[in-house]
Order: C-alpha cells, then sequence, then structure tokens
C-alpha cells in the first residue's frame, strides 16, 4: 500500500481503538521506553500529544525523562512552511493548543536541531525496514534531514510495522527504532 492509502487506514484504526484499548497499549509502550537506556543522551526532542488524533500520551514519558534529569525539546509547527522550530521545554514552559490542535510552547528558549540528540517520532504506520507514514506534511522528514547525521531515533507506534511502504522516496528518513506494544 502506499501512503495516502496507509494514512487513510491507520487514522481509522487509531480512531476506532476504545480508550481502555489505547490505555493498555500506551502502557506496554511506556513498560518498553522505561528499559531503554538513555545514559548517552541528554537533549531529547519529545512530540506533545495531539489528543483529536488519539496520539501516544507522552507526558508520562517526558515526567520519566526528567527525573533522569534530560533536557526535552518540543517544537513549534509552521504550516506556511511546513518547517518545526524547537524550544526547550521546562517545567514552567507555558503551552497554548494551536489551531490543529498541537500544544505548542509559548515562553520557551529556542533550541538549535544541532544540539539533540535522540527525537522520539509521531507516526501512524511504520514498515519493517522503520520507513513510517505520518500526516503528510513533511514536518518531520525535514526535520530530521536537518538533524546531526548521529542523532537517535525512535517511533512509538500502536500498531505492529507492516511489511512494506510501496512508494519511498528520497525525502523520507527511515527511522532507528519503532516502540510497539
Amino acid at each position: 500500500m502506499d501512503k495516502r492509502e496507509l494514512r487513510s487506514l491507520y487514522k481509522q484504526k487509531r480512531k476506532e481503538l476504545s480508550n481502555d484499548e489505547v490505555m493498555k497499549l500506551q502502557e506496554k509502550i511506556y513498560e518498553k521506553i522505561f528499559k531503554h537506556d538513555f545514559s548517552e543522551v541528554q537533549n531529547i526532542h519529545i512530540f506533545l500529544t495531539i489528543e483529536k488524533q488519539k496520539e501516544i500520551n507522552t507526558y508520562p514519558i517526558i515526567a520519566f525523562l526528567r527525573s533522569r534529569n534530560k533536557n526535552l525539546i518540543i517544537s513549534k509547527s509552521d504550516f506556511t512552511t511546513s518547517t518545526l522550530t524547537h524550544f526547550l521545554f521546562e517545567p514552567d514552559t507555558k503551552l497554548n493548543v494551536s489551531k490543529y490542535g498541537i500544544p505548542e510552547p509559548e515562553n520557551a528558549k529556542e533550541f538549535s536541531v544541532k544540539d539533540i540528540d535522540l527525537v522520539f517520532v509521531p507516526l501512524l504506520i511504520s514498515d519493517k525496514r522503520n520507513y513510517r507514514v505520518g500526516y503528510g506534511k513533511g514536518f518531520y522528514d525535514r526535520f530530521l534531514s536537518s538533524c546531526r547525521p548521529n542523532v537517535k531515533t525512535i517511533g512509538l507506534n500502536f500498531f505492529d510495522p507492516i511489511e512494506e511502504i510501496s512508494d519511498i522516496n528520497e525525502f523520507d528518513v527511515p527511522l532507528d527504532f519503532v516502540i510497539t506494544p
């Protein structure tokens, strides 16, 4: 299947998950993340949950990483250029929900993409080669291609990888890992 078909299918599959199913799937993902060794990284970019899209709740992950004294970085989306600007996410950072349902920082210090060590990446589905399908605007492909070559990437997904996304192109950036329940 191509990205367009997969995007539609997995948006629907995610929408059909009950709140109870989401909670159980999240718990399994959290267990895996909490066992992960983060000793080699300090500056971690994490996406904030778009609740209306039934994305994984990243706030327990944020609390876990803060307890490990990691610097957390979040983004603000520019829909005119399909780019992200990155900010240090401190405990006192105020968040506003954009018209797209994305929590974004209001009073945060900008953070250089070149200083990011690890990126948690949102996705709808991935394949066994760790390519992903997102929402189709290319925000994360642009972002990841601007990171250092050795940045680590971890996708978070409720669904197991499919065999192959049929229309991968030169702009698609494979992830290092995908964590599923």
